[in-house]
């Protein structure tokens, strides 16, 4: 994964996660329950699509974009035709969602990227370049696995390791750096009760964050890839 391309995606959509204050319009609108929004997104994109022979309503993206983040909807060309606005709870209307587009070959569906995990990570990225312009290179603390590591966090600065609340279990997940300085969430929580749950055919060497896809609005953006060990626990899939 490029590291000019995760920096662009991230910063791309921080500046609505500043703690804005909203019209009492505006805050009604993003309490609409999100199923109902993704569903009318959904409607509005199989509209498109058919009445277009099969192109979809997407954002121009690099090819080494990773892959949850490589579709974004582009409400501008659903709009007034198919929606009269985004939804609330989408970036573009004041929302904290990215809404995005997965299996678009197959069965483009929507599903949601949580911007708040990006603010967060924009903010380690902030106290690891200070750290870097003053000693070269991150607070790397364990590695993981090659080219995998935790982070030193009190080096950062930070009382407490932070972390981010799943979008898919409500579990508190870590961060962890890749040998190139970029942050990641680490998913292996969730992915664990996911091979539990529904993991009897995953094969070694699959990618297997799609487990987390199947059953949820959201998908685990701002991650590495996964597969399983010999045990069929989730370990992180190296090139």
């Amino acid at each position: 994964m490029k590291k000019a391309v995760n920096i662009f995606i991230i910063l791309l959509y921080i500046p609505l996660l500043s703690g804005c204050l909203y019209p009492e319009e505006r805050l009604a609108k993003n309490q609409i329950p999100y199923e109902a929004q993704i569903a009318s997104v959904q409607t509005a994109v199989d509209q498109y699509q058919e009445k277009t022979g099969g192109l979809l309503p997407i954002k121009t993206r690099d090819m080494s974009t990773p892959i949850y983040q490589k579709y974004p909807i582009d409400f501008n060309l659903l709009i007034p035709e198919y929606l009269s606005e985004p939804p609330g709870t989408a970036y573009e209307n004041g929302g904290i969602y990215l809404y995005v587009l997965i299996d678009v070959e197959e069965d483009p569906t929507v599903k949601l990227i949580d911007l708040r995990i990006a603010e967060q990570i924009r903010e380690i990225k902030l106290r690891i370049n200070a750290y870097r312009d003053s000693h070269g290179y991150p607070p790397f603390k364990e590695e993981i696995t090659h080219g995998v590591y935790t982070l030193d966090f009190q080096k950062l600065g930070y009382q407490e390791d932070p972390q981010v609340e799943s979008p898919f279990s409500n579990e508190y997940l870590p961060f962890v750096i890749d040998s190139q300085g970029e942050v990641y969430v680490d998913y292996r929580l969730d992915l664990y009760q996911a091979l539990l749950e529904n993991g009897n055919d995953v094969q070694q060497g699959d990618d297997i964050r799609y487990l987390l896809v199947e059953d949820s609005p959201f998908v685990p953006a701002f991650s590495l890839p996964y597969t399983i060990d010999e045990n069929n626990e989730p370990i992180f899939l190296l090139n």
